[in-house]
């Protein structure tokens, strides 16, 4: 979706853009308006879409790995599936994040509060240009409403985004005052109203990254669930969106395996209703590639992916997690009383086994640990692998993460490291789609029939053609996984299991901090993990004294922004 031209084009219309979302955009008063005889055509309207839909992946040239789409900070280090990773001392803004010590002043918050609004200013800039040039009569009817759709749909994801970091966020839109904005006001009913609008779009848009009905659909019900648990009307539009379409009118639904999903190949394959757009070797220097997860690889410099920069490591306790008893994962924690055995502490030159009990088979592509194949770099080789093993633990990330025969082709060559990847994040899979429709099912309950959405789900991960292989073709681990032969016993237990699967299935994927606050178990649910993960050798480093309190199901709103509004905007705190 995007290339030098429109790079270009974007740099001329950030300069003629009213209110632009600058760091201080919400202290600049509108001046004027965008230049119509440059944009106000089909083709400066395309490319000005480009730039909305190019913030997608939270990247732009002001910014990084702090906004990255894949949420690995906000969605799954602050939900405990993953700590920082590295050491120390690298990224330390990081480090209160995952111990929910951090203030308003810390500098990841209020890049990632630029980089949305920044976002939504694009979209607004479109829809200011649009109609426009439709009032000159320059373009049709029929274009400038689904340009309008299109920019207002994502107006809306951007605000969505805003809101699930924040919740007291100001909305922009093309007629606001950006000096003038507020964070006072409840605006989840403008959030939906824009999320509706793409409901109406075709399927087929032509191109693998626009949105379309389905994947606008998809967006709007989790909106509803996450801001108004309004389970009923997201059902309905989940129901529909199973049987639509990707956005350049291809099929959707299960892959054969679960590891396959994963695969750089297959990063637009059928179980990726929307996958945000990475490419590489492009001109562009990897600024179009995955340098949101640039950071998320083993940090051993050769015979390894990436080189750098052993961020993003998977906790002990999600590891555990994966731990079965005939076929089913233990839904009351009790995995934690028989962890999956590490090598912490061991050289890769000491002897080491592998864990011998029965394990979920998605572990094993979540996560890199020791003695398993890591996709085709052969045998993960424990400690080498990581940077500081007594800091960061034993495990490496791996969903990300590409293949040693794809080096070169779908990554950034000539660049710092190789991490920079064509490897797009998956915003959007159709198994999530089927545990939302699942999660809405049990809250409006149907609880037979969320039991058969959720096996459906574990039937794909049982499929033995896509478990992890040693290299004489058997299991690389005692895999045992079984669907829910018996109807659940009540509602409690049906949620049990389905936010379980969520954990397993969508792993590592940035979704567990914004569930967990969906299920109101934010506080209960950290404090549990925080409390067995101190008991690590290496908790006590990353954890040290941290709590989780009733504060910390929001971040606060970034000082800078609060200063820049000259009392406009209030804290959330």
């Amino acid at each position: 979706m995007k290339n030098k031209s429109i790079i270009f084009i974007l740099l001329l219309a950030g300069i003629l853009t009213v209110g632009s979302c600058k760091e201080s955009f919400l202290d600049v008063k509108p001046a004027g308006s965008l230049d119509q005889s440059l944009l106000g055509n089909e083709k400066g309207i395309e490319a000005l879409l480009v730039g909305a839909y190019s913030m997608l992946d939270g990247m732009s040239w002001q910014f990084g790995w702090e906004s990255a789409a894949t949420n690995w900070v906000y969605g799954s280090i602050r939900g405990m599936e993953a700590n920082k990773g590295t050491d120390s001392g690298d990224q330390q803004d990081i480090n209160p994040i995952q111990t929910f010590s951090e203030t308003s002043t810390n500098p990841y918050l209020n890049v990632k509060w630029r980089e949305v609004y920044e976002a939504v200013s694009r979209c607004n800039s479109v829809i200011m240009v649009v109609e426009s040039a439709l009032k000159d009569g320059k373009i049709t009817q029929d274009k400038a409403d689904g340009w309008l759709k299109e920019a207002k749909v994502l107006r809306g994801w951007y605000h969505f985004e805003a809101w699930r970091m924040w919740e007291k966020v100001p909305y922009i839109d093309e007629k606001t005052d950006p000096a003038a904005a507020t964070n006072s006001d409840d605006i989840r009913a403008k959030i939906i109203a824009d999320l509706t609008e793409g409901t109406t779009l075709p399927e087929d848009m032509g191109k693998i990254g626009k949105w379309n009905a389905t994947v606008s659909k998809v967006i709007l019900a989790k909106a509803l669930m996450q801001m108004n648990k309004d389970y009923a009307g997201a059902l309905t539009l989940l129901q529909s969106a199973e049987t639509g379409k990707k956005p350049d009118g291809s099929a959707i639904g299960f892959a054969p395996t679960y590891g396959e999903i994963f695969d750089i190949v297959n990063r637009n394959g059928i179980e990726a209703i929307y996958t945000v757009q990475y490419s590489v070797n492009d001109g562009s220097g990897g600024n179009n590639a995955g340098n949101g997860e640039v950071l998320n690889f083993p940090y051993k410099g050769g015979g390894s992916p990436g080189g750098c920069c052993g961020f993003f490591n998977p906790t002990q306790e999600f590891v555990n997690s994966f731990r079965t008893a005939s076929g089913l994962p233990l839904l009351d924690n009790t995995y934690n009383n028989s962890p999956v055995v590490n090598d912490f502490g061991k050289t890769p030159a000491q002897a080491f086994t592998t864990d011998p009990g029965p394990l979920d088979p998605r572990l094993d592509w979540s996560v890199g640990r020791r003695g398993i194949p890591y996709w085709d770099w052969g045998l993960h080789t424990g400690s080498d692998w990581i940077r500081d093993q007594t800091y960061s633990g034993p495990y490496s990330p791996k969903k990300q993460v590409y293949k040693k025969s794809q080096e070169g082709k779908y990554t950034e060559v000539g660049n710092w490291t190789s991490g920079w990847t064509a490897n797009g994040y998956r915003m959007i899979r159709f198994a999530d789609l089927v545990l939302m429709e699942a999660e809405c099912q049990i809250e409006t309950g149907n609880l037979e029939a969320a039991r058969t959405n959720i096996n459906r789900v574990r039937t794909r991960a049982a499929n033995p053609a896509g478990f992890v292989k040693m290299a004489d073709g058997s299991n690389a681990a005692n895999y045992q996984i079984s669907n829910y032969a018996t109807a659940f016993a009540n509602k409690e237990a049906a949620q049990k299991a389905l936010r379980m699967e969520r954990k397993l299935e969508l792993g590592q994927e940035g979704h567990r901090y914004f569930d967990l606050n969906r299920w109101g178990n934010t506080v209960t649910e950290l404090n549990r993990i925080l409390v067995y993960e101190k008991t690590m050798p290496w908790g006590n480093l990353l954890y040290g004294a941290a709590t989780v309190g009733a504060e910390d199901v929001t971040f606060p709103v970034p000082q800078r922004q609060l200063d820049l509004s000259n009392g406009k905007l209030v804290q959330n705190r």
